[in-house]
């Protein structure tokens, strides 16, 4: 999921002009140093205006006989659309234990209850608040499991009973445990039978209704991970089990969904994987049958005013996808846009992160009223932000080839975003900076973006213990995003490309943790990572290089003024290779030093015929972990008081500006 952005260049420009006006005051003279000091990159013009073409009628596929993943659970479902807010489903679910205990037990995760009351565990959490969507006054939504049996027809619901392993909150009913009449051996399936209703909340939290738009997101009785030895690192097989909480998203096994909808005959609907056959309509109702294998949850967008279209696409690693666009009436005539975002991302990722093996890719548009379903991903079908202007600026793609960057790392690589969510979002957020990039000439403004992180921590803390949504999508996204650059600023483009590269290939149709990953960083670069992992992976740091003081002696030697320059630059935070420092003396003559940052601080002693004016650490702003800019630089003779007073106000200044814009 992405986080909101429409405050980014906001933040840019105001801190730009706080940072720039604050050397100029410290500087204290007319003589120009732009080309000594960095300027942060602009926004490139708006895209052109976008070319109409034909649509194309929906495409009927067949399951193919490949198979990527171990395929846990089985799902056959029929949900029917009543009153325009109301599901009434059916399931029948095979889980094959892939352990090797006896278990005793399933448990399955009912996602529809996080919107129940004012008391779930999401709902105080988030204070009904995410991504600056509210929960709207009265749109409760709930999940109630009405008949679940076995195979021999044995009634379970007496053997139902809800958990709440994280906070103990007894109101939280996000979590269900089924206890078996037979326990289930490794390596044996079970069969079991379910009805169920889900009343829709009015759309909020990726899920819900939105006047005639439906975003069924999470929405059916769905298995929880039973993880065997070896998952994830784990010495002992069991359940992972986790509540659904204010920050967190998701984690399944993969599997296949076979899945009948049924909605009124006027509604288009959009849903993972592919339909089998041309939708039926018969007694004012629509049937759709739909086919997914090898994925681990599947969602489905209704609306009667989805502007349907279509287009084939192909690519070295792409050997053929239909990417189909579900839009809203407001955005019809900005469908190339889509289509373009969309291949573009498939292509890069296909390239750099491996074959995209699914056929289809879905991209549904809300409307501006179902804004709280949009920007999100699902497996072969992404939502985009709500239609609100009809001109939007690079958002729009920005969203796109966000999402469609979720179909590795969350949907393909499969990581646990309860307990490791950078391993989805930061690694997400790195590979759409680069197609942004490189497609449409958008350069990250990192110094900026790394600022915003007032509060690191660690990138393997549970989702729901950040101390709140802004400190969560601070690190899961931007820190673990700069992690990765940190990266390839030490190995290189080509190397990153060849870990990442690595990296999915090996876990592709797995659940990797970050010490998998930190495993094939040491394996590709045959070097120890363990330091800068324990420092900014599973630690909270930030790097912080300061010029901490500057002292100049003038001596006489041989009838001529020599000035002993003393620059002593100190160590704030973690450590960082390669540190540069920038010295320019008042002559005009500028000396780079390159510090490996080991010790707590270096002091450089310089005889030249001029003294030094000032110095900066880092002054191309290449340390992407630095969050601390304001004390890189330092003017020679600047008097403490005045020195204290700008630091302070313009670090004071600045951190409001931060804490006042939300994600």
């Amino acid at each position: 999921m992405i986080p909101r952005r429409a405050k980014s260049w906001l933040t840019a420009i105001i801190a730009l002009c706080v940072v720039a006006g604050g050397i100029w005051l410290g500087l204290g003279s007319t003589r120009s140093i732009h080309s000594d000091l960095p300027a942060l990159a602009p926004e490139s013009g708006k895209p052109t205006a976008p070319v109409k073409t034909q649509t194309s009628p929906e495409s009927i596929q067949t399951p193919t006989a490949e198979v990527f993943s171990n395929r846990v659970v089985e799902y056959h479902m029929d949900v029917k659309l009543v009153d325009g807010n109301v599901l009434q489903g059916t399931q029948t679910i095979t889980w094959t234990h892939p352990g090797k205990k006896t278990v005793s037990e399933l448990y399955f995760h009912m996602y529809p209850n996080a919107f129940s009351s004012a008391d779930t565990t999401f709902m105080k959490e988030s204070g009904g608040k995410l991504r600056g969507d509210v929960m709207p006054t009265n749109g409760y939504g709930s999940m109630h499991i009405t008949e679940m049996k076995t195979e021999d027809g044995l009634s379970l619901l007496h053997r139902m009973q809800y958990v709440q392993p994280d906070d103990g909150n007894m109101k939280d009913t996000t979590l269900i445990k089924v206890r078996l009449p037979k326990p289930v051996k490794g390596g044996e399936s079970i069969t079991l039978h379910t009805r169920f209703e889900v009343k829709l909340p009015k759309i909020f939290a990726r899920m819900g209704t939105a006047d005639h738009f439906v975003m069924a997101g999470q929405w059916f009785p769905k298995l929880s991970v039973y993880e065997p030895v070896g998952t994830r690192g784990r010495t002992t097989e069991g359940w992972n089990l986790h509540q659904y909480h204010g920050n967190s998203e998701f984690y399944a096994d993969f599997g296949i969904y076979s899945v009948r909808i049924r909605v009124p005959e006027t509604y288009k609907v959009a849903a993972t994987g592919f339909p089998t056959q041309q939708a039926v309509v018969k007694n004012g109702e629509k049937v759709y049958q739909f086919y997914a294998d090898d994925v681990h949850d599947f969602a489905w967008s209704a609306s009667p005013d989805f502007v349907y279209a279509e287009e084939p696409f192909s690519a070295p690693n792409v050997p053929g996808v239909r990417i189909k666009l579900y839009l809203d009436p407001a955005h019809e005539d900005l469908k190339e846009r889509y289509f373009y975002a969309a291949k573009a991302a498939l292509s890069n990722y296909s390239k750099w992160f491996g074959p995209y093996p699914y056929s289809t890719l879905s991209i549904v548009v809300p409307p501006k009223s179902g804004n709280g379903a949009g920007g999100m991903e699902y497996p072969t079908l992404v939502t985009a932000f709500g239609a609100d202007d009809s001109t939007p600026g690079y958002d729009l793609e920005r969203t796109v080839v966000h999402e469609i960057g979720h179909q590795y790392f969350y949907g393909m690589v499969a990581s646990n975003e309860f307990e490791e969510a950078w391993l989805d979002e930061g690694f997400t957020s790195y590979a759409e900076d680069k197609v942004m990039e490189q497609e449409y000439g958008l350069i990250p403004n990192l110094p900026v973006q790394s600022g915003l992180i007032t509060s690191p921590a660690s990138l393997t803390q549970d989702s729901w213990k950040f101390d709140s949504q802004n400190q969560y999508a601070a690190n899961v996204y931007t820190r673990g995003k700069l992690v990765l650059l940190g990266i390839e600023q030490q190995v290189g483009a080509k190397t990153m490309e060849r870990i990442l590269s690595t990296y999915v290939k090996k876990y592709r149709f797995k659940h990797p943790t970050s010490s998998d990953f930190q495993k094939v960083v040491e394996q590709v670069t045959r070097t120890s990572w363990t330091d800068y992992f324990n420092q900014y992976v599973y630690g909270d740091g930030m790097a912080d290089f300061a010029v901490e003081k500057i002292t100049i002696n003038p001596t006489l030697k041989d009838g001529q003024t020599l000035y002993e320059s003393s620059i002593t630059v100190q160590k704030k935070g973690s450590e960082y290779k390669k540190v540069p420092v920038r010295i320019m003396f008042e002559d005009g003559k500028t000396m780079t030093k390159e510090w490996d940052g080991s010790e707590e601080r270096i002091t450089y002693k310089l005889t030249y015929t001029s003294p030094v004016s000032w110095a900066m650490t880092d002054p191309l702003y290449t340390i992407v972990l630095e969050n601390h800019h304001m004390n890189n630089f330092l003017k020679a003779g600047l008097d403490e008081p005045t020195k204290s007073r700008w630091s302070m106000s313009a670090t004071k200044l600045i951190e409001a500006i931060f804490g006042s814009l939300s994600w």
